[in-house]
């Protein structure tokens, strides 16, 4: 199996009641196939995964953050997938931000994003801990646990 190696930066938005915010959405390769995910995606050329996470949770969420504010990594890993019938190895890493609260605003999606983002909310780690939904990363709640 061949790999593409892509770099990403992921968001890990905490709103005032502690919860955290999960987009909603699936490959357009495999339409019967849904989970939640946090707001992130591949860096563009020259790109720091700190502008990268910045851009994408403006793309993706309507908010405005300056890259400073996300501060440094708060945790990295190493995750294979399959999407639109390609797979990849992703080298991702995650940055927190909170926030009062926010109303997302999708109005920033691209064309890949409108095709497979369906929906978001805000979830609780307890909410998280007893879904039946897939979730990634996998083990958001006790990440969230050990970052919050």
């Amino acid at each position: 199996m061949t790999f593409i190696d892509r770099r990403a930066a992921r968001v890990l938005l905490i709103d005032a009641a502690e919860r955290v915010l999960l987009l909603h959405g699936g490959d357009p390769a495999r339409a019967d196939q849904h989970w939640w995910f946090t707001p992130g995606g591949g860096l563009n050329e020259g790109e720091t995964p700190v502008q990268g996470a910045a851009r994408e949770l403006r793309e993706e969420t309507g908010l405005r953050t300056d890259p400073a504010e996300l501060g440094e990594p708060v945790h990295h890993e190493t995750t294979e997938f399959s999407y639109d019938n390609r797979q990849y190895r992703q080298e991702q890493d995650f940055f927190l931000l909170r926030v009062e609260s926010w109303q997302v605003d999708t109005a920033g999606f691209d064309a890949d994003e409108q095709r497979s983002i369906t929906g978001n909310r805000w979830w609780s780690t307890a909410e998280l801990d007893t879904t039946t939904e897939q979730i990634f990363p996998i083990g958001l709640a006790d990440l969230l646990r050990k970052v919050l």
